[in-house]
């Protein structure tokens, strides 16, 4: 049974995965970052039903909300350089494999945070936006400070369950060849012959940090409904 799971041998490899975390970090913070950008530009087409592009952005959605992460990680990773090269010329698969990977969490982000952001903004009730025009507001000044903070407020739970999401789904970065917290606890676990070890740290990690990124947007979400409170009375 020792040697089935050995807690010193769990002791021994867990800095070593820790070692790893910020390159999951990074996917997370990149993806997220440019996600939002992207989703945002999304939102606003779908919101104006601009012509085309709402069609366009209708079957990206699909797309990325219909199909497995892996076979999105697959497509950007064999696919881009090869559209890549046919538009410009230009060679990019000795890129860093970070980039590939990256740019796959983000353009499925975008989808994801698109939807996230109309939804929010659609759910602020019309009232408000008709309270603002009663003050003189131009249509911009009132959704800058009559819609957008409300959208937030509703859009924090729907957010947190997406970047937990995301946490979560850097776990498949590693069959591109990202050595994150599963790559290098496959990475370790390989090389000692006990991967069960390595793999119950990555778990512990990944329980751990989740748990807490649930306690900090609940936290947020308590003091926003706290916030939105007096601003009501």
């Amino acid at each position: 049974m020792n040697d089935f799971l050995s807690v010193s041998r769990m002791i021994t490899a867990f800095p070593k995965l820790l070692a790893s975390l910020s390159v999951t970090f990074e996917i997370v913070a990149i993806a997220i970052l440019v996600g939002l950008f992207l989703g945002i530009f999304i939102a606003i087409i779908r919101m104006f039903r601009i012509p085309v592009l709402n069609q366009v952005m209708t079957v990206y959605i699909s797309f990325m909300r219909g199909t497995p992460l892996i076979i999105q990680l697959y497509l950007v990773y064999y696919g881009l350089p090869m559209l890549v090269y046919n538009l410009f010329g230009v060679d990019i698969n000795g890129w860093n494999k970070l980039f590939f990977i990256i740019t796959a969490y983000a353009l499925n982000e975008a989808a994801f945070l698109g939807e996230i952001i109309r939804g929010a903004i659609l759910a602020v009730p019309e009232l408000q936006t008709e309270a603002g025009y009663s003050t003189g507001m131009t249509y911009f000044q009132t959704f800058i400070h009559v819609v957008f903070p409300q959208a937030i407020r509703i859009a924090i739970p729907s957010f947190s369950t997406d970047l937990i999401g995301l946490f979560q789904g850097t776990s498949l970065a590693f069959l591109l060849g990202a050595v994150d917290v599963i790559g290098k606890a496959r990475i370790v676990g390989n090389n000692s012959g006990h991967v069960l070890d390595t793999y119950v740290d990555a778990a512990i990690i990944f329980i751990v940090i989740s748990v807490l990124l649930e306690f900090i947007f609940h936290k947020i979400q308590k003091r926003g409904d706290v916030v939105y409170g007096k601003l009501q009375n």
